[in-house]
């Protein structure tokens, strides 16, 4: 009887947890598609919910839906690191002491690895500290294109080519999306300078637009599936890109079929009825410049709340623009902090470490090296001076909203006396910078003569020296909101530089930059490095290098000029940069970089894709699978590469494309494959390389399609842009 009466209860049981199942409503029900829950919730959501989804409610989050349960929004700057939480409606520091990060490289460094794989360890690791710390967005990465060394936001981006920029920036996306985390494609579209970045009208060809400037948006689109875009400041063709109806509408949700949600940079919403028609989907920071000022609990009054909200109400705009947006955002709840499975990531742990110093490692660029300079072996010299300010100074903080507070961050120096022992490595400063303060030039407090003195007395005797320069995180160099005023080194470095050669020749210089820098002295020093801005380990990585523990392997992302004039759009005056009275036109077309340089014959001082070894790599002859294919063809180009020298290492073979007889003007050639090869001293390998035949097309302005005409095609085989070591001639029928 008492079975009989426990078996009737646990039937009851059985029978009322069905019920409530059943009772679940279908937004809640992880068994249904997420489109029907999508739906679902809608129609449950009074109008008032709805507005409130789709603007902040506070500096770096939105409400939800408290009544139903929906989650708000929670979102952190990025792209190198989860920056340090902030107050809720003002731009300080919360001051909380669990949100020390790991710091990752900027992204040059990781543009400059050449190595997707690389960049789905970092999109990886860095989406991993986001969940961590319970952010939904991470704002990165940028993938706004090098038109210009004089951009101060250069160092967030990957570089000048779009192909290379399309490739690395995939995997990073899917990284970090894989916890659950959306990325964001960052700034849509043709935010290629900060100086009157919020006013600035640019006017670009078609041809331009779609050939350099929005592959990078496209494949992190169709390619990363990437659930967050964010708007620029700019101006295009007179209208607002974050609410702009040929770029977002026609191109982002149209062409590209974008099903994510779209979103303000922080105050680059300008108008109601455009944010409602021309597809901006999430308004955050307006009446903020995005990092300093704003005005003060203005959420209920942005443009996409009450004022949308009344016109909506008095039948000035369609019911339907809202419920477009709402879906968009509910889909990126479901995704993010309405999936049950997404993992609980990790934080500032010893295996992200190892990450960051990883990239560094790779992006590390040897420039020069006569005489075998580099590496510096343990046991070679007894006294190496250090100069330089960059080999201390912390290059994780500034910068604008990429700024870090990180759980450590080695500094080269440290680094140096770690790998080379404290009783060999001598520092002194030798130049001196102000403190770092976002919208504002400090002047140095140091005394400039004393510091130079200092360092002269200080390499006199030194076996050898190593000056660490370059640029930093202070307003008008490498920092966002404003441009660089200069293309020479800073705070008096050029004429340091010459005055300590005089003293010791026995000297190397390592730039630490994210843009290019002018070199007068290149011909008097025996060895360069181009360093970045390497996060959390970036005094282990460059010890590793210099030391020869590790082999360099990175190429730079970016042509590097002799002189700004030599750079295409400055050569045009300032229409083309920095603007005339609020217009922009960029009269370069589509000759940016390395194209430019080869289609002008316009020498670079080192050129795209540039990169020196500790050891040498031979190619042989390339060969092609066949001779002959048709436009829906993949090209197999295959070579052998073989590591001639005594130690391992790493090539980034590239393959550039030229087209026989264009119809329309084209580049000398250009970027359509590359392949990162680890190589063991003596070791070959046969590489291949698969080139889609519609990847060699140029976008028809006139028909607006991408064309592959039928010709003879040179695939150029290169260790850089200037580099060609094999070429091998195919015909598209």
């Amino acid at each position: 009887m008492k079975k009989l009466f426990i078996c009737g209860l646990f039937s009851i049981f059985i029978m009322q947890t069905n019920a409530q199942a059943k009772q679940i409503p279908v937004y809640l029900d992880d068994s249904k598609p997420v489109e029907s829950r999508i739906e679902d919730a809608l129609s449950r959501m009074t109008l008032e919910e709805k507005i409130a989804m789709i603007h902040a409610q506070s500096k770096f989050s939105t409400p939800g839906v408290p009544r139903l349960g929906i989650p708000e929004i929670w979102m952190s700057d990025g792209p190198h690191g989860v920056r340090m939480e902030i107050d809720w409606d003002t731009w300080s520091h919360a001051g909380w002491t669990n949100d020390s990060c790991t710091a990752f490289p900027a992204l040059t460094c990781l543009a400059a690895t050449f190595n997707p794989e690389m960049s789905a360890l970092y999109g990886n690791a860095i989406g991993e500290e986001a969940r961590f710390r319970k952010k939904d967005i991470l704002l990165g990465p940028g993938v706004n294109i090098y038109r210009t060394p004089m951009n101060g936001r250069n160092f967030e981006y990957l570089g000048e080519d779009p192909f290379l920029a399309s490739k690395m920036v995939v995997p990073y996306i899917k990284g970090v999306q894989q916890n659950g985390v959306s990325a964001c494609l960052k700034h849509f579209a043709l935010n290629n300078q900060e100086l009157d970045r919020n006013s600035i009208d640019v006017e670009v060809s078609d041809r331009a637009l779609y050939e350099i400037y929005l592959p990078a948006f496209k494949a992190g689109v169709q390619e990363g599936k990437v659930w967050t875009v964010m708007g620029s400041y700019n101006k295009y063709k007179g209208q607002f890109c974050s609410h702009h109806e040929r770029l977002v509408n026609n191109i982002l949700k149209g062409e590209w079929a974008y099903d994510g949600i779209m979103l303000t940079d922080w105050g680059s919403a300008h108008d109601t009825r455009e944010a409602a028609l021309y597809g901006l989907d999430i308004e955050m920071g307006t009446w903020t410049n995005g990092l300093t000022w704003g005005e003060s609990f203005a959420y209920d009054n942005y443009y996409l709340a009450q004022p949308y909200l009344e016109m909506l109400k008095k039948g000035e705009l369609p019911i339907s623009t809202l419920d477009d947006k709402v879906r968009r955002v509910l889909r990126l709840n479901f995704r993010t902090n309405m999936n049950r499975n997404r993992p609980f990531g990790s934080f500032a742990t010893s295996e992200h470490a190892e990450v960051s110093r990883k990239v560094a490692e790779e992006g590390i660029v040897l420039l020069k090296n006569t005489n075998h300079f580099f590496p510096i072996a343990k046991d070679r010299y007894k006294k190496i001076a250090v100069i330089g300010e960059n080999a201390t100074r912390p290059l994780t903080v500034g910068g604008g909203s990429s700024e870090l507070k990180v759980k450590k961050e080695v500094s080269p120096l440290e680094g140096l006396i770690s790998k080379y022992g404290e009783d060999k490595v001598f520092y002194t400063m030798g130049y001196g910078s102000g403190p770092t303060v976002y919208d504002q030039f400090m002047p140095s407090p140091y005394d400039a003569d004393s510091l130079r003195k200092e360092a002269l007395q200080l390499v006199k005797d030194a076996d050898v020296v190593l000056f660490f320069g370059g640029l930093n995180k202070n307003f008008q160099q490498d920092c966002e909101g404003a441009d660089r005023i200069t293309y020479d080194l800073p705070f008096g470095q050029n004429e340091l530089i010459q005055d300590l050669l005089k003293v010791n020749k026995n000297m190397g210089v390592i730039i630490v930059s994210g843009n290019g820098v002018s070199m007068p002295w290149l011909d008097q020093i025996p060895a360069l490095m181009q360093s970045w801005y390497l996060g959390s380990e970036a005094g282990s990585a460059t010890a590793n290098v210099i030391s020869g523990d590790i082999n360099p392997s990175g190429k730079l992302p970016f042509s590097i000029q002799k002189k700004p004039d030599d750079n295409g759009a400055i050569s045009f005056g300032t229409i083309s940069y920095p603007g005339q009275d609020g217009k922009q036109i960029y009269k370069e077309n589509i000759l940016v970089g390395y194209r430019w340089h080869d289609t002008k014959n316009i020498p670079a001082l080192f050129p795209f894709g540039y990169g020196l070894s500790y050891t040498t790599f031979e190619y042989g002859k390339a060969s092609t699978d066949k001779k002959e294919y048709s436009k829906n063809d993949v090209i197999k180009i295959s070579l052998t590469l073989m590591n001639k020298g005594k130690v391992d290492g790493a090539e980034s073979v590239q393959i550039y494309a030229s087209q026989n007889k264009p119809s329309v003007m084209r580049p000398v050639k250009e970027l359509k494959g590359f392949q990162k090869v680890f190589l063991n001293a003596g070791e070959s390998k046969t590489v291949e390389i698969a080139i889609p035949v519609k990847d060699l097309a140029f976008f028809d302005d006139k028909a607006h399609q991408w064309t592959v005409e039928s010709d003879k095609f040179t695939l150029h085989c290169a260790a850089s842009s200037t580099d060609v070591k094999t070429s091998v001639t195919i015909e598209v029928k």
